[in-house]
């Protein structure tokens, strides 16, 4: 099968594209800066503009064998430096449009094809459902009201229309995925370096958290079971809250885990943007498990060992 991959260089992208390529399938990663980059076997990338189907669009074209789209682009919440940058109102403009250009990009492509995709994978978060305390949230709950809330239920929007066209959808509401290769965790893990690790803000908020290995699988499972469709929630069947995680944390750093970082500081240095350490999801992976996916790392003291050791 060739598998189109938008946002292939991040981390679950990347990680996806060489599990699949592993397993023998044609993976092709849409990049604006294709050349010199460094990919595993199997993988090759193409040019792209983010925002169109120009120059690759005839790539999901199944007129010599299967093809399917996971789209998983858009601009970082958190942005690549340290300490992140602020939620302007341009960067929060760039943050929405990003994926919204994605999703245009995709429908045209499925639009232009005359052997249309089996499938297309539409990357989403946890934060569709907003800020929702203790209450354990499936996929038939409603969406919350927030910025990353609107983002969400607009980046899962912006391929609705290959529904339309016969093609299954799946709707991926990941959570915080763990690797040591990018995203959270590693800054999470950095102040327990430092003996000054613990919870952030209260500590009572949801970690909706789930092993990078996981999410491949989870993904891989979407991807090939043609029973499914519609939107999963991607996250640890057992979600801790933000203390315990810590706590969890320092016991596998063998660190201690009791030095907050106060709600105030963390709205001072982030601003807005503070929600996504302040706020949390207690999302469930009820329909995913429902549909036979069982998790390889559903504790999350064997997932961090895992990680860290």
């Amino acid at each position: 099968m060739r598998i189109i991959i938008t946002g292939g260089t991040g981390l679950i992208g990347a990680a996806l594209a060489q599990n699949l390529a592993q397993d023998g399938h044609e993976v092709v990663i849409l990049s604006r800066h294709p050349d010199g980059r460094s990919l595993p076997t199997g993988v090759r990338a193409e040019k792209w503009d983010g925002k169109t189907a120009a120059g690759w669009g005839h790539l999901a074209d199944g007129d010599d064998g299967e093809v399917a789209i996971v789209n998983l682009a858009g601009e970082s919440i958190a942005g690549a430096g340290f300490p992140p940058a602020r939620w302007t109102p341009e960067r929060k403009r760039r943050i929405l449009q990003s994926r919204l250009d994605a999703g245009q990009a995709v429908a045209a492509a499925v639009r232009m094809a005359v052997q249309k995709p089996k499938v297309v994978l539409q990357a989403s978060a946890v934060g569709y459902y907003g800020a929702r305390g203790d209450e354990p949230l499936g996929v038939e709950d409603a969406p919350g009201q927030d910025f990353l809330a609107d983002v969400c239920q607009q980046w899962e929007a912006s391929t609705a229309v290959v529904a339309d066209m016969g093609i299954r959808r799946v709707v991926l509401r990941t959570g915080v995925v763990l690797s040591m290769a990018g995203g959270a965790l590693p800054l999470m893990a950095l102040p327990f370096k430092f003996f000054a690790g613990g919870p952030l803000g209260s500590g009572k908020q949801w970690v909706p958290w789930i092993h990078l290995q996981d999410q491949v699988r989870a993904m891989r499972f979407l991807l090939e079971n043609e029973a499914t469709s519609g939107p999963f929630n991607l996250a640890s069947p057992n979600p801790l809250t933000n203390r315990d995680f810590a706590r969890v944390l320092g016991k596998v750093m063998e660190r201690p885990s009791f030095i907050p970082a106060p709600a105030f500081v963390l709205k001072a240095a982030l601003g807005e943007m503070a929600t996504i350490v302040l706020d949390g999801q207690r999302a469930l992976p009820y329909r995913l498990q429902e549909m036979g996916f069982t998790f390889t790392y559903a504790d999350a003291q064997a997932a961090l060992a895992d990680l860290l050791a």
